[in-house]
């Protein structure tokens, strides 16, 4: 009777030890995401129901049931989880070769504002796209990064070479300003204007400097003509309206003179020339209205 009630116990302790195991092992089944330690667990599992003593016959028929269908559903749920995760990749890894593919045929361009704009939605799109498998995310990432070092290294080297150019423009502006500032003070307002426009022609001919240059260069070569005006205009207001008339007719004949020199320039077809010309002629008219004006205001 004792011998009957003790195997009883045990069965009843057998029992409900693997009906604790296969309940984990469903759990794990159902739930898990994490497949590594979901996999590490479901093998302790199998060894604790391995380990652990036999119940009757027909309860360990349907426990072991159980346990398999557990192990079976969390391998399925495993091996769909990784051949999505495959597809995934496989659809990560052909958007990236078309990200890439274009990072590579653009990398010769020269147009530098709007390509430098196109890396850069290239790359906020490789970002966004998420990872591919590891060997054709390092293969993409080289192909990708060697496209934008070729375009970025050209557009620093021509960027180098036009800073250096500007430079070059600011340093002859720089000669001429102190050339023009040694004009100051104005001790002969004629020869002073015929030399400032000599090198007003020579300040337009040295062309772009850089950004940070080119304000205080301007502002301070526009503050020497003004100075130089200023003083033809306190020297016209000295000379009396005779000196005024023979300066408009001096002006009148060197207009004359240079719309002369520009129709010859145009018959030559050298726009250089023509641009000089059209310059020296605007200035001309300008000192001519000028001059016209102050003789208007003497009389």
């Amino acid at each position: 009777m004792e011998q009957r009630q003790a195997q009883e116990e045990a069965r009843t302790e057998a029992r409900e030890t693997k009906e604790r195991i296969v309940a984990e092992a469903e759990r794990v089944a159902e739930e898990t995401t994490h497949w590594k330690s979901g996999g590490e667990r479901m093998r302790q599992l199998m060894d604790e129901w391995k380990a652990a003593p036999r119940t009757d016959r027909a309860t360990e028929q349907a426990l072991w049931r159980r346990m398999s269908s557990a192990r079976n559903a969390f391998s399925k749920r495993r091996k769909a989880y990784f051949a999505n995760l495959d597809s995934e990749r496989e659809n990560i890894r052909a958007l990236k070769e078309k990200i890439v593919s274009e990072a590579e045929a653009i990398c010769d361009s020269t147009d530098w504002g709007r390509t430098a704009g196109r890396y850069r939605d290239l790359m906020d799109e490789w970002r966004s796209a998420g990872r591919a498998d590891r060997a054709s995310e390092d293969q993409l990432w080289a192909r990708f990064k060697g496209a934008q070092d070729v375009f970025f290294q050209a557009r620093e080297a021509a960027f180098s070479e036009r800073r250096a150019e500007l430079q070059v423009n600011a340093d002859a502006k720089e000669a001429l300003l102190a050339e023009a500032q040694r004009l100051l003070p104005v001790s002969d307002p004629r020869d002073a204007r015929q030399q400032l426009r000599d090198l007003k022609q020579r300040w337009d001919d040295a062309g772009e400097v850089p950004r940070e240059s080119r304000d205080r260069l301007e502002g301070e070569f526009r503050r020497i003509e003004d100075e130089v005006r200023n003083s033809e205009d306190k020297e016209w207001r000295r000379s009396g309206p005779a000196h005024a008339e023979s300066m408009v007719a001096k002006l009148q004949a060197s207009v004359q003179r240079l719309q002369d020199d520009l129709e010859k320039a145009k018959a030559t077809g050298d726009t250089g020339k023509i641009r000089a010309a059209e310059k020296a002629l605007d200035n001309g008219q300008s000192l001519l209205s000028a001059a016209e004006r102050q003789m208007g205001q003497m009389r």
